[in-house]
Protein backbone atom coordinates (compact mmCIF):
# COMPACT_ATOMS: atom_id res chain seq x y z
CA UNK A 1 0.00 0.00 0.00
CA UNK A 2 1.10 3.63 -0.53
CA UNK A 3 2.35 4.09 3.22
CA UNK A 4 3.45 0.65 3.77
CA UNK A 5 6.72 1.16 5.99
CA UNK A 6 5.70 4.02 7.37
CA UNK A 7 5.51 4.34 10.97
CA UNK A 8 2.52 6.86 12.89
CA UNK A 9 2.48 6.83 16.72
CA UNK A 10 -0.90 8.19 17.42
CA UNK A 11 -1.77 10.39 21.16
CA UNK A 12 -4.61 12.02 19.93
CA UNK A 13 -7.64 11.88 21.28
CA UNK A 14 -11.36 12.13 20.67
CA UNK A 15 -11.92 12.64 16.87
CA UNK A 16 -9.27 15.07 15.02
CA UNK A 17 -6.44 13.49 15.81
CA UNK A 18 -7.41 9.59 15.66
CA UNK A 19 -8.67 10.68 12.24
CA UNK A 20 -5.73 11.75 10.67
CA UNK A 21 -4.34 8.07 11.95
CA UNK A 22 -7.21 6.18 10.34
CA UNK A 23 -6.43 7.83 6.93
CA UNK A 24 -3.01 7.16 7.38
CA UNK A 25 -3.41 3.24 8.80
CA UNK A 26 -5.73 2.73 6.01
CA UNK A 27 -3.43 3.23 3.31
CA UNK A 28 -0.85 0.88 5.12
CA UNK A 29 0.86 2.88 7.50
CA UNK A 30 2.07 0.93 10.88
CA UNK A 31 -0.13 3.09 13.17
CA UNK A 32 0.71 2.60 17.43
CA UNK A 33 -2.02 4.18 19.26
CA UNK A 34 -0.76 5.04 23.06
CA UNK A 35 -3.33 6.08 25.20
CA UNK A 36 -3.78 6.81 29.50
CA UNK A 37 -3.80 3.68 31.42
CA UNK A 38 -6.67 4.97 32.96
CA UNK A 39 -9.84 4.88 30.60
CA UNK A 40 -7.82 5.50 27.46
CA UNK A 41 -8.60 8.01 24.75
CA UNK A 42 -11.56 9.90 25.16
CA UNK A 43 -12.91 8.37 22.07
CA UNK A 44 -13.57 5.44 23.89
CA UNK A 45 -16.52 6.85 25.52
CA UNK A 46 -17.66 8.90 22.07
CA UNK A 47 -21.22 8.54 20.95
CA UNK A 48 -23.22 5.32 20.82
CA UNK A 49 -22.76 1.77 22.42
CA UNK A 50 -23.75 -1.50 22.04
CA UNK A 51 -23.33 -3.47 25.10
CA UNK A 52 -20.96 -1.67 26.36
CA UNK A 53 -18.48 -1.80 23.05
CA UNK A 54 -18.04 1.73 21.98
CA UNK A 55 -19.13 2.54 17.91
CA UNK A 56 -17.21 4.87 17.01
CA UNK A 57 -14.18 3.82 18.38
CA UNK A 58 -14.39 0.68 15.56
CA UNK A 59 -14.18 3.22 12.81
CA UNK A 60 -11.83 5.89 13.97
CA UNK A 61 -9.44 3.56 15.59
CA UNK A 62 -9.31 0.70 13.09
CA UNK A 63 -5.96 -0.63 11.24
CA UNK A 64 -3.92 0.31 15.06
CA UNK A 65 -2.03 -1.08 17.42
CA UNK A 66 -3.19 0.28 21.03
CA UNK A 67 -0.82 0.91 24.01
CA UNK A 68 -1.27 2.19 26.78
CA UNK A 69 1.15 4.69 28.57
CA UNK A 70 1.53 7.93 30.98
CA UNK A 71 2.81 10.23 28.91
CA UNK A 72 2.37 12.55 32.10
CA UNK A 73 4.93 10.32 34.35
CA UNK A 74 8.81 10.92 34.04
CA UNK A 75 9.04 7.25 33.40
CA UNK A 76 6.42 7.42 30.51
CA UNK A 77 8.13 10.17 28.78
CA UNK A 78 11.90 8.20 28.67
CA UNK A 79 9.52 5.26 27.53
CA UNK A 80 8.00 7.02 24.57
CA UNK A 81 11.57 8.61 23.61
CA UNK A 82 12.37 5.00 23.23
CA UNK A 83 9.72 4.39 21.54
CA UNK A 84 10.38 7.05 18.69
CA UNK A 85 13.81 6.30 18.59
CA UNK A 86 13.14 2.18 17.87
CA UNK A 87 10.71 2.68 15.38
CA UNK A 88 12.32 5.75 13.71
CA UNK A 89 8.97 7.28 13.76
CA UNK A 90 7.96 9.32 11.09
CA UNK A 91 4.83 10.76 12.11
CA UNK A 92 3.66 12.11 15.55
CA UNK A 93 0.21 12.98 16.14
CA UNK A 94 -1.14 14.41 19.31
CA UNK A 95 -4.23 16.79 19.96
CA UNK A 96 -3.57 18.28 23.16
CA UNK A 97 -4.04 21.48 24.88
CA UNK A 98 -0.81 24.03 23.21
CA UNK A 99 2.30 23.51 25.05
CA UNK A 100 1.17 20.45 27.21
CA UNK A 101 3.88 18.22 25.39
CA UNK A 102 6.65 20.98 25.96
CA UNK A 103 5.77 20.46 29.75
CA UNK A 104 5.72 16.86 29.58
CA UNK A 105 9.42 17.30 28.57
CA UNK A 106 8.07 16.12 25.00
CA UNK A 107 9.22 19.04 22.81
CA UNK A 108 9.51 18.59 18.88
CA UNK A 109 13.42 19.06 19.02
CA UNK A 110 13.75 16.44 21.81
CA UNK A 111 11.88 14.10 19.64
CA UNK A 112 12.97 14.66 16.24
CA UNK A 113 16.92 14.22 18.08
CA UNK A 114 15.80 10.57 18.50
CA UNK A 115 14.18 10.14 15.34
CA UNK A 116 15.80 13.36 12.30
CA UNK A 117 12.98 12.17 9.83
CA UNK A 118 9.71 12.71 12.48
CA UNK A 119 7.17 14.74 11.08
CA UNK A 120 5.41 15.86 14.86
CA UNK A 121 1.03 16.97 13.72
CA UNK A 122 -0.16 19.32 16.63
CA UNK A 123 -3.92 19.66 16.25
CA UNK A 124 -5.64 21.95 19.28
CA UNK A 125 -8.62 24.24 19.17
CA UNK A 126 -6.84 27.40 18.59
CA UNK A 127 -3.82 26.51 17.61
CA UNK A 128 -0.22 26.42 19.18
CA UNK A 129 0.49 30.20 19.37
CA UNK A 130 -2.16 33.51 19.30
CA UNK A 131 -4.26 34.77 22.76
CA UNK A 132 -6.65 31.66 22.43
CA UNK A 133 -3.96 28.84 22.51
CA UNK A 134 -4.45 27.96 26.13
CA UNK A 135 -8.27 27.64 26.00
CA UNK A 136 -9.46 24.33 25.85
CA UNK A 137 -10.59 23.65 22.04
CA UNK A 138 -13.11 21.14 21.35
CA UNK A 139 -14.78 21.42 17.74
CA UNK A 140 -17.72 22.89 19.20
CA UNK A 141 -16.36 26.02 20.02
CA UNK A 142 -14.88 26.12 16.71
CA UNK A 143 -18.12 25.95 15.32
CA UNK A 144 -19.50 28.35 16.96
CA UNK A 145 -16.52 30.58 16.25
CA UNK A 146 -15.78 30.11 12.52
CA UNK A 147 -18.99 31.55 11.15
CA UNK A 148 -20.79 28.36 10.42
CA UNK A 149 -22.93 28.48 12.97
CA UNK A 150 -23.98 31.79 12.18
CA UNK A 151 -24.87 30.98 8.62
CA UNK A 152 -26.72 27.56 9.52
CA UNK A 153 -30.07 27.30 10.36
CA UNK A 154 -33.30 29.10 9.71
CA UNK A 155 -33.38 32.72 9.02
CA UNK A 156 -35.72 33.24 12.06
CA UNK A 157 -33.99 30.32 14.16
CA UNK A 158 -31.20 30.15 16.42
CA UNK A 159 -27.51 29.20 14.85
CA UNK A 160 -27.03 26.10 14.47
CA UNK A 161 -24.06 23.61 15.32
CA UNK A 162 -23.37 20.16 13.77
CA UNK A 163 -25.20 17.13 14.77
CA UNK A 164 -21.49 15.77 14.23
CA UNK A 165 -17.91 16.86 14.83
CA UNK A 166 -17.32 18.88 11.84
CA UNK A 167 -14.70 21.24 12.82
CA UNK A 168 -12.46 17.90 13.82
CA UNK A 169 -12.81 16.28 10.14
CA UNK A 170 -12.10 18.94 8.46
CA UNK A 171 -9.08 20.04 11.13
CA UNK A 172 -7.66 16.42 10.13
CA UNK A 173 -8.30 16.26 6.60
CA UNK A 174 -6.29 19.47 6.39
CA UNK A 175 -3.19 17.84 8.82
CA UNK A 176 -3.26 14.65 6.59
CA UNK A 177 -2.42 16.76 3.62
CA UNK A 178 0.11 18.32 5.65
CA UNK A 179 1.56 15.11 6.95
CA UNK A 180 1.75 13.62 3.30
CA UNK A 181 3.47 17.37 2.62
CA UNK A 182 6.29 16.68 4.74
CA UNK A 183 6.71 13.05 4.26
CA UNK A 184 7.18 14.59 0.21
CA UNK A 185 9.29 16.90 0.92
CA UNK A 186 11.70 14.45 3.59
CA UNK A 187 11.99 11.76 1.02
CA UNK A 188 12.06 13.31 -2.56
CA UNK A 189 13.53 16.56 -1.54
CA UNK A 190 16.21 14.71 -0.19
CA UNK A 191 16.33 16.86 3.08
CA UNK A 192 15.61 13.95 5.52
CA UNK A 193 13.81 15.74 7.75
CA UNK A 194 10.85 16.25 8.95
CA UNK A 195 8.50 18.90 10.22
CA UNK A 196 6.32 20.48 12.67
CA UNK A 197 2.57 21.22 11.90
CA UNK A 198 -0.11 23.56 13.65
CA UNK A 199 -3.37 22.97 12.44
CA UNK A 200 -5.87 24.88 14.75
CA UNK A 201 -9.91 23.88 14.50
CA UNK A 202 -10.90 27.14 14.46
CA UNK A 203 -8.76 27.76 11.24
CA UNK A 204 -9.54 24.83 9.10
CA UNK A 205 -13.17 25.33 9.61
CA UNK A 206 -13.02 29.09 8.90
CA UNK A 207 -10.75 28.27 5.64
CA UNK A 208 -13.55 26.06 3.78
CA UNK A 209 -16.42 28.57 4.55
CA UNK A 210 -15.94 29.72 0.73
CA UNK A 211 -16.36 33.16 -0.14
CA UNK A 212 -17.74 34.74 3.12
CA UNK A 213 -14.95 36.14 4.81
CA UNK A 214 -13.99 37.92 1.08
CA UNK A 215 -17.59 39.10 0.77
CA UNK A 216 -17.06 40.42 4.39
CA UNK A 217 -13.83 42.05 3.13
CA UNK A 218 -14.90 43.66 0.09
CA UNK A 219 -18.81 44.02 0.80
CA UNK A 220 -18.93 44.36 4.49
CA UNK A 221 -21.52 41.03 4.70
CA UNK A 222 -21.08 39.19 7.98
CA UNK A 223 -23.18 36.46 6.74
CA UNK A 224 -26.53 35.11 8.03
CA UNK A 225 -28.64 31.81 7.96
CA UNK A 226 -30.75 30.96 5.42
CA UNK A 227 -32.25 27.65 5.63
CA UNK A 228 -31.05 25.36 2.93
CA UNK A 229 -30.93 28.08 0.44
CA UNK A 230 -27.31 29.22 -1.05
CA UNK A 231 -26.52 32.83 -1.54
CA UNK A 232 -24.51 31.04 -4.73
CA UNK A 233 -28.09 29.88 -6.93
CA UNK A 234 -30.99 29.45 -6.84
CA UNK A 235 -33.38 27.54 -6.97
CA UNK A 236 -31.62 25.66 -4.44
CA UNK A 237 -33.48 24.39 -1.13
CA UNK A 238 -35.09 20.96 0.11
CA UNK A 239 -38.70 20.58 -1.11
CA UNK A 240 -41.51 18.10 0.88
CA UNK A 241 -43.01 16.11 -1.06
CA UNK A 242 -46.66 14.14 -1.06
CA UNK A 243 -46.10 11.58 1.05
CA UNK A 244 -44.10 13.34 3.35
CA UNK A 245 -40.72 12.92 2.73
CA UNK A 246 -38.18 15.27 1.05
CA UNK A 247 -36.08 15.72 -1.82
CA UNK A 248 -33.25 18.10 -2.73
CA UNK A 249 -33.10 20.36 -6.06
CA UNK A 250 -29.98 22.52 -7.27
CA UNK A 251 -30.48 24.45 -10.38
CA UNK A 252 -26.67 25.23 -10.00
CA UNK A 253 -26.25 26.27 -13.56
CA UNK A 254 -28.64 27.78 -15.97
CA UNK A 255 -29.10 24.89 -18.22
CA UNK A 256 -30.04 22.47 -15.15
CA UNK A 257 -32.75 25.74 -14.40
CA UNK A 258 -33.94 25.68 -17.58
CA UNK A 259 -34.67 21.57 -18.04
CA UNK A 260 -36.26 21.93 -14.12
CA UNK A 261 -38.75 24.49 -15.58
CA UNK A 262 -39.63 22.89 -18.48
CA UNK A 263 -40.37 19.28 -16.73
CA UNK A 264 -42.61 21.05 -14.16
CA UNK A 265 -44.10 22.76 -17.73
CA UNK A 266 -43.69 25.98 -16.75
CA UNK A 267 -41.45 26.93 -19.42
CA UNK A 268 -43.05 30.47 -19.09
CA UNK A 269 -41.20 31.19 -16.05
CA UNK A 270 -37.77 31.20 -18.68
CA UNK A 271 -39.06 34.72 -20.23
CA UNK A 272 -40.42 36.24 -16.71
CA UNK A 273 -38.32 39.18 -15.42
CA UNK A 274 -37.93 37.32 -12.18
CA UNK A 275 -36.33 34.28 -13.24
CA UNK A 276 -34.33 34.48 -16.19
CA UNK A 277 -30.74 34.67 -15.15
CA UNK A 278 -29.79 33.13 -12.14
CA UNK A 279 -28.77 36.94 -10.46
CA UNK A 280 -32.72 37.26 -11.07
CA UNK A 281 -33.86 34.12 -9.36
CA UNK A 282 -31.27 34.81 -6.31
CA UNK A 283 -32.87 38.26 -5.89
CA UNK A 284 -36.64 36.75 -6.10
CA UNK A 285 -35.90 33.64 -4.39
CA UNK A 286 -38.86 33.18 -2.11
CA UNK A 287 -41.27 33.36 -5.16
CA UNK A 288 -39.59 31.02 -6.71
CA UNK A 289 -38.98 28.32 -3.75
CA UNK A 290 -42.92 28.86 -3.92
CA UNK A 291 -43.39 28.22 -7.00
CA UNK A 292 -41.17 24.52 -7.05
CA UNK A 293 -42.68 23.63 -3.21
CA UNK A 294 -45.76 23.73 -4.98
CA UNK A 295 -44.99 21.36 -7.86
CA UNK A 296 -42.79 19.18 -5.94
CA UNK A 297 -46.06 18.66 -3.05
CA UNK A 298 -47.84 17.13 -5.71
CA UNK A 299 -45.81 14.03 -5.97
CA UNK A 300 -43.94 11.57 -3.90
CA UNK A 301 -40.32 11.52 -3.46
CA UNK A 302 -40.27 8.53 -6.02
CA UNK A 303 -42.17 9.90 -8.59
CA UNK A 304 -40.30 13.45 -7.75
CA UNK A 305 -36.91 11.69 -8.28
CA UNK A 306 -37.94 9.35 -11.58
CA UNK A 307 -39.29 12.10 -13.62
CA UNK A 308 -36.50 14.65 -12.58
CA UNK A 309 -33.73 12.09 -13.14
CA UNK A 310 -34.71 11.21 -16.74
CA UNK A 311 -35.11 15.03 -17.28
CA UNK A 312 -31.08 15.03 -16.27
CA UNK A 313 -32.07 17.62 -13.40
CA UNK A 314 -30.04 17.88 -10.38
CA UNK A 315 -31.99 16.08 -7.43
CA UNK A 316 -31.55 13.49 -4.29
CA UNK A 317 -33.63 11.90 -1.50
CA UNK A 318 -32.65 13.37 1.50
CA UNK A 319 -31.57 10.36 3.07
CA UNK A 320 -31.46 8.62 6.28
CA UNK A 321 -29.03 6.38 7.41
CA UNK A 322 -31.18 3.05 6.99
CA UNK A 323 -31.89 4.37 3.32
CA UNK A 324 -27.72 5.27 2.84
CA UNK A 325 -27.50 1.03 3.95
CA UNK A 326 -29.51 -0.25 1.51
CA UNK A 327 -29.21 2.17 -1.44
CA UNK A 328 -28.39 0.37 -5.06
CA UNK A 329 -25.30 2.82 -5.68
CA UNK A 330 -23.76 2.51 -2.10
CA UNK A 331 -23.98 -1.24 -2.75
CA UNK A 332 -22.69 -1.29 -6.53
CA UNK A 333 -19.63 0.31 -5.38
CA UNK A 334 -19.10 -1.03 -2.18
CA UNK A 335 -19.14 2.19 -0.36
CA UNK A 336 -19.91 0.32 3.14
CA UNK A 337 -17.16 -2.29 4.37
CA UNK A 338 -18.31 -5.79 5.90
CA UNK A 339 -15.92 -6.11 8.64
CA UNK A 340 -15.26 -9.48 11.41
CA UNK A 341 -15.19 -7.78 15.12
CA UNK A 342 -13.75 -10.16 17.95
CA UNK A 343 -16.26 -7.86 19.96
CA UNK A 344 -19.35 -7.39 17.76
CA UNK A 345 -19.09 -9.82 15.25
CA UNK A 346 -19.90 -8.30 11.50
CA UNK A 347 -20.60 -5.23 11.21
CA UNK A 348 -20.40 -2.54 8.02
CA UNK A 349 -18.50 0.82 8.20
CA UNK A 350 -17.44 3.28 5.51
CA UNK A 351 -15.04 2.07 3.31
CA UNK A 352 -11.45 3.36 3.05
CA UNK A 353 -11.25 7.26 0.64
CA UNK A 354 -10.17 7.92 -1.68
CA UNK A 355 -10.74 4.88 -4.02
CA UNK A 356 -6.71 4.33 -6.09
CA UNK A 357 -6.92 2.65 -8.55
CA UNK A 358 -3.81 0.63 -8.34
CA UNK A 359 -2.58 0.78 -4.36
CA UNK A 360 -6.05 1.10 -2.61
CA UNK A 361 -6.08 1.16 1.19
CA UNK A 362 -7.92 -1.82 3.16
CA UNK A 363 -9.10 -1.77 6.50
CA UNK A 364 -7.27 -4.96 7.87
CA UNK A 365 -9.22 -4.66 11.84
CA UNK A 366 -11.48 -2.27 13.63
CA UNK A 367 -10.18 -0.88 16.90
CA UNK A 368 -9.43 -3.00 19.38
CA UNK A 369 -9.47 -3.18 22.99
CA UNK A 370 -7.06 -1.04 25.35
CA UNK A 371 -3.59 -1.94 25.27
CA UNK A 372 -3.96 -5.34 23.27
CA UNK A 373 -0.29 -4.64 21.77
CA UNK A 374 1.55 -4.05 25.36
CA UNK A 375 3.18 -7.04 24.69
CA UNK A 376 4.19 -6.82 21.14
CA UNK A 377 5.51 -2.98 21.25
CA UNK A 378 7.07 -2.88 25.14
CA UNK A 379 8.48 -6.91 25.24
CA UNK A 380 9.17 -7.46 21.85
CA UNK A 381 10.24 -4.16 20.23
CA UNK A 382 11.67 -2.32 23.19
CA UNK A 383 12.62 -5.08 25.06
CA UNK A 384 11.34 -5.26 28.09
CA UNK A 385 11.69 -8.10 30.43
CA UNK A 386 8.01 -9.90 31.63
CA UNK A 387 9.11 -8.09 35.31
CA UNK A 388 9.41 -4.62 34.27
CA UNK A 389 6.57 -4.37 31.96
CA UNK A 390 4.44 -5.36 35.28
CA UNK A 391 6.29 -2.82 37.30
CA UNK A 392 5.61 -0.27 35.55
CA UNK A 393 1.74 -1.26 35.12
CA UNK A 394 2.00 -1.35 38.83
CA UNK A 395 3.19 2.36 39.22
CA UNK A 396 0.39 3.64 36.46
CA UNK A 397 2.88 4.01 33.73
CA UNK A 398 1.37 1.60 31.06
Amino acid sequence: MPLSGITVIDCGQVVAGPTIAMILGDFGAEVIKVENPEGGDQGRHFGRSKDGVPLTWKQLSRNKKTITLSLSKPAGQELFCRLIKATQADVLIESFRAGTFERWNLGFERLRARSPGLTMIRVSGFGQTGPYKDRPGFGTLAEAMSGFAHITGQPDGPPTLPPFPLADTTAAMYATIGALLCLYQRDVGKTGRGQSIDVSLLESLYTVLSGHAIAQDQLGVPGKRTGSRTSGSAPRNVYRTSDDRWVAIAGSTQAITERLFNEMDRADLLDDPRFKTNRDRLANVEALDQIVSAWVSQRSQDECIEQLVEAEVAVAPVADFKDLAEDPHLLARKTLATIEDPELGVLRMPDVLPKLSDTPGKIRHTGLPLGKYNKEIYQELLGLSESELQSLKADGVV
